[in-house]
């Protein structure tokens, strides 16, 4: 493993740090629009008051905190491997290049000390595990995981009270930022209550202290809301999800392919909204995660 000499600097003197997931630069936009938007990530981060920290495998080592080159390799790369916690050791064993999911990102930022985590939308229970047990690993790894994400919900395609659920079992907190609502990702909310709402950076930070001190190992969510006028229209949301299941029911997709394949669907019904909708999003996310870690690395 190798942690990028700004991160690392930053982390030993105690100053705030972001850690980001490479899955959106590899698999979930387009070349060039995915340098473009991790750049414009890493700058939201910075805005905030914090170092951002990339993370990502390249040619078999893991990188926490990517320089331009490793960048250009994650996005333009034709081989790049969606890396759970799963993947991680073959991916590193046979020397190749992997984007880490939600999962694998947590679980390596919190491996070399970073608290905080900005993502779009969390993976989840997918709509029919009863049948299926799809569930990603998302949520099991947070379950153990000593890190704040700060997201806009679950992706809206996937079964959100089924996620709440599973997250409440798994003693996982739950907060909305100045919402009494879960985020539904393209959308500004679902219908579904948070139990506990939060209005500042400084809140956060306080329950990320106290969840610390108690000693919970589980990690924290932050539900971070688009703008009403920023969302993907409610209509064309709930028409683009119906066909997108109905698509992927006909052609058998299933497992981890389920995801990629509906969030392209979504792309193409929508003519690029969810996309610029999904870009908007993560960047908010960095910006309030660097204020979170700005606030809790204050002397």
């Amino acid at each position: 493993m190798r942690v990028a000499a700004e991160v690392a600097e930053a982390l030993a003197h105690g100053r705030p740090v972001v850690a980001l997931e490479s899955t959106l630069i590899s698999h979930g936009l387009p070349h060039p629009r995915n340098l473009e938007v991790a750049g414009q990530v890493e700058a939201a981060v910075r805005t905030g008051g914090a170092v951002p920290a990339t993370v990502a495998v390249v040619a078999g080592e893991v990188r926490v905190g990517l320089d331009e080159r490793g960048l250009q390799t994650i996005a333009a790369g034709e081989s790049v491997v969606k890396c759970g916690v799963r993947d991680l050791a073959p991916v590193a064993a046979r020397g190749a290049h992997g984007a880490t999911t939600v999962a694998a990102t947590a679980h390596l930022a919190a491996g070399v000390g970073i608290r905080l985590f900005a993502t779009g939308g969390l993976g989840g229970v997918h709509r029919g595990a009863r049948e299926t047990w799809d569930e990603s690993a998302d949520l099991e790894t947070l379950a153990r995981t000593r890190i704040a994400v700060v997201c806009s919900g679950v992706k809206s395609i996937l079964d959100v009270a089924a996620t709440l659920e599973r997250l409440e079992t798994l003693s996982v907190p739950v907060l909305g930022y100045r919402t009494d609502r879960f985020p539904g990702f393209y959308l500004t909310e679902s219908e579904h209550p948070v139990t506990w709402r939060v209005d500042s950076p400084d809140e956060v930070a306080a329950v990320m202290a106290a969840q610390y001190e108690l000693g919970i190992d589980a990690a924290i969510v932050v539900g971070n809301p688009l703008p009403a006028e920023d969302q993907l229209d409610p209509a064309l949301h709930d028409r683009t999800l119906r066909s997108g299941l109905e698509a992927a029911e006909r052609d058998r997709v299933t497992g981890k392919d389920v995801t990629p394949f509906l969030l392209e669907h979504f792309r193409v019904e929508t003519s690029g909204a969810s996309l610029e909708a999904n870009v908007g999003l993560v960047t908010r996310n960095a910006r309030l995660a660097a204020q979170i870690a700005a606030v809790g690395a204050a002397p």
